[in-house]
């Protein structure tokens, strides 16, 4: 049942007016009158969450929503019913000590008053007049002390709710553009690719397979934090570093298949990874998606994004000989030429986007190992390999170097159950390849460095690079 306490004893009982900036709550405010003003505050505790708070009969009634009020009439979203809130509260902004309750920042989202429509101990039904949030809103009480909030008016409509599932746009591999006019250059950093979705300041982070790896990056949430209200969908690329601080993608090996809490926060603290995010394909409730380059990128520089674990690296207007070599002395794999006016094509491989690296790397397709000799005798010695010709997995040649010990105890117990008799591949295999073979199933997706591909389509002295869960084997392309 709701009812404004007096005394307001319940908040005053979970707080220490010496060690918090909060209204003490010791006078109620005096007259019997009802206001009708109402905040919502965000605020940053233990776990993000909305303050909404209307003014009756001497204080602030509130509700704690998780995920904010919804901004259209097809979003129910939780709202839990807390204690009544002294009136001083409502231009309260701060930060509450940690260990207090309700520890962390406070920050003023929205004032404003409200026309009351229905006040009963199950329901409550105003018309909100603020500078963010103007429209018909009705809580009403679900089972036990759970209260639901939602949006009655069609002032929403044309919100569109954050997508499910965005399939990420491809480069296609090539040389500069022979004028710079029309395009941009971006850094291509050595990582692996993430669309991270924020709503209600919750991440959710997808591999470029579909495969939901939030768990893996816990470093990375905060991130959906800092967005805070602002739902929006980004495009970008999970990065580690090595003790130089260049991009590593062996470094990022071992965060990238982790599927347990713990371990994925021990090896936070000691490989941590950062998201640098070069696109932005919904933002506020809208696609972004049909916004030529130069738009969006425009949009995803307004975000602001800078924190300890992400950044929006730059674009630059050329010149691209300029931004390539800046690339090889910065140690990095080499840059992507993106036109300006092209828009996002999802999960489309396009011109519009052109890849040029200092290195060539292919992604291949893990049919099979041969056993090492020496110090890697009864471990795997190389990895036999595949890429998809003519709609089949044609064998592509051997990979015996740029294995870590962590690599190849990681690769032994991802093979050992994918056994088989026979090869995978159509065509011919070279015999002094594939001597006392032993044959996978082709689920595993890698990469490797290499020179060049030989006449009879073979990796020339091809270099381990590491594993790519985010990529399915149908997903292989062979690189020009």
């Amino acid at each position: 049942m709701i009812e404004a306490v007096p005394e307001l004893e319940t908040y005053r009982s979970k707080r220490r007016p010496d060690r918090t900036p909060e209204p003490s709550g010791r006078r109620r405010a005096k007259g019997g009158a009802s206001g009708n003003r109402f905040v919502i505050q965000e605020h940053h505790a233990r776990a993000l969450h909305w303050d909404f708070r209307l003014e009756r009969d001497g204080v602030l009634v509130s509700w704690a929503v998780p995920k904010g009020l919804p901004v259209d009439r097809h979003t129910n979203r939780l709202a839990k019913h807390t204690e009544d809130h002294p009136l001083e509260y409502i231009d309260f902004e701060g930060d509450i000590p940690a260990g207090e309750y309700g520890g962390g920042r406070v920050i003023l989202w929205d004032t404003g008053h409200y026309d009351l429509e229905k006040w009963s101990d199950d329901e409550v039904k105003v018309v909100l007049h603020g500078r963010r949030v103007d429209g018909e809103y009705v809580l009403f009480r679900t089972k036990g002390d759970d209260w639901m909030v939602h949006r009655m008016d069609h002032g929403g409509d044309d919100v569109e709710a954050v997508p499910d599932l965005v399939q990420p746009m491809s480069a296609v591999a090539g040389k500069l553009p022979r004028s710079d006019d029309g395009w941009a250059f971006e850094f291509k950093w050595d990582g692996v690719r993430a669309v991270a979705y924020v709503d209600g300041g919750r991440l959710r982070l997808m591999s470029r397979n579909g495969r939901d790896v939030t768990v893996s990056y816990p470093e990375l949430r905060a991130m959906g934090e800092a967005l805070g209200s602002r739902p929006c969908v980004l495009d970008g690329e999970i990065v580690a570093f090595d003790e130089s601080g260049r991009p590593s993608f062996a470094a990022l090996q071992e965060r990238m298949h982790v599927a347990e809490p713990g371990r994925a926060r021990r090896l936070s603290q000691r490989t941590p990874v950062a998201y640098l995010a070069f696109d932005v394909l919904h933002l506020d409730g809208h696609s972004m998606l049909s916004l030529p380059y130069e738009e969006r990128r425009r949009r995803l520089e307004d975000l602001g994004l800078t924190g300890d674990h992400w950044q929006t690296p730059p674009s630059f207007p050329g010149p691209g000989r300029e931004v390539l070599d800046a690339s090889l002395s910065s140690g990095l794999e080499g840059v992507v030429a993106k036109r300006l006016g092209s828009p996002y094509l999802p999960g489309r491989r396009s011109s519009d986007w052109v890849k040029v690296k200092h290195v060539r790397t292919q992604e291949v397709i893990v049919v099979g190992w041969t056993p090492g000799q020496g110090r890697r005798q009864d471990r795997i010695g190389a990895l036999l390999l595949a890429v998809p010709r003519d709609g089949e997995p044609r064998y592509a040649g051997k990979v015996g170097t740029g294995f870590t010990e962590h690599m190849l105890d990681d690769l032994g117990n991802r093979l050992a159950p994918l056994e088989r008799k026979e090869p995978p591949v159509s065509g011919p295999l070279p015999r002094a390849h594939v001597a006392g073979a032993t044959w996978v199933e082709p689920t595993l997706v890698g990469e490797v460095a290499f020179n060049e591909w030989t006449r009879d389509g073979r990796l020339r002295q091809p270099s381990w690079r590491g594993l790519r869960p985010d990529k399915e084997p149908g997903q292989v392309v062979v690189e020009s």
